[in-house]
């Protein structure tokens, strides 16, 4: 038995904790994993109509950006007024688009898919439907950012992950400027769920395209993963995993930086070593 209160991303029951022989019962911090279902609304020949787009599995927290940051990441919105009603009940809600929003250019599937916290890209109808996004906005050059800057943004997340701290379930996924200051983050079960949520907090602030930021990652770096940093015009991708061959792939063909497998005193880079000023 264990113990929720809605208000948080964390679950605390009751473990058996067993250490070189020893066993004790102590009360434990679990990262949650819930359903959440993305229903749309629209004008279709004069009448409303509401279909469901898509399930997805998250921790609880931060839904509007979520819900947000996945559909201007899907390509379905591209500000946040193409929202024009936003109605949630639990787990389940209902966004209404602006009327120039038709339901022929929302990838609806006659039953939706359920989005795993591991992956974005199994909610996909099909293989095309992941490569037809690409960068909606041209990167400049800059910014360029010193070595020593980037070393120590890993440890300046690991200080504010308070739910990876108590659970060690958690991904993170954060913007900085370019002098290593920290804007915003987001923390969820799901990689893809973190980096929705803080482009969907960008867009909410109006603040998109980012071209001016350094995204950094918790984890591993996937192809949807800078797929979804392509669409929000984030130049420097950066991250305490490596990146699959699709992932830098994408990320040279759209002129992102792309870092690997940072450290406080490390890091590979994969494509656009132009962006990073290294101290000799």
């Amino acid at each position: 038995m264990g113990v929720h209160s809605p208000n948080t991303p964390i679950y605390k029951r009751k473990i058996v904790k067993v250490q070189v022989g020893i066993s004790t019962t102590e009360l434990d911090a679990v990262a949650i994993e819930a359903p959440f279902e993305i229903k749309l609304s629209f004008l279709e020949a004069n009448k409303k109509e509401t279909l469901p787009l898509a399930i997805t599995m998250r921790t609880p927290g931060a839904d509007q950006a979520l819900g947000y940051g996945y559909l201007f990441t899907e390509g379905i919105i591209g500000k946040k007024e193409d929202v024009i009603a936003w109605q949630q009940l639990e787990n389940t809600v209902h966004i209404e688009l602006d009327a120039q929003i038709t339901k022929a250019s929302i990838p609806f599937s006659e039953r939706p898919t359920i989005t795993h916290a591991s992956c974005g890209i199994c909610g996909k109808p099909s293989l095309e439907s992941i490569e037809k996004i690409s960068c909606h906005h041209p990167l400049p050059l800059l910014p360029k950012v010193a070595s020593s800057v980037l070393t120590q943004l890993p440890t300046q997340l690991l200080e504010i992950q308070t739910s990876f701290t108590q659970t060690g379930g958690m991904h993170a996924a954060a913007l900085f400027q370019p002098t290593g200051a920290l804007l915003a983050f987001q923390e969820d079960i799901g990689r893809h769920n973190a980096l929705d949520k803080l482009i969907g907090w960008a867009l909410l602030q109006n603040s998109i395209p980012l071209r001016q930021h350094i995204l950094l990652l918790s984890g591993r770096i996937s192809f949807e993963l800078v797929q979804k940093a392509s669409m929000a015009g984030i130049p420097i991708i950066a991250a305490v995993g490596a990146p699959s061959n699709l992932a830098i792939e994408l990320a040279e063909a759209n002129g992102i930086t792309l870092i690997g497998f940072i450290k406080a005193d490390r890091f590979n880079i994969y494509c656009g070593e132009e962006r990073v000023e290294l101290e000799r």
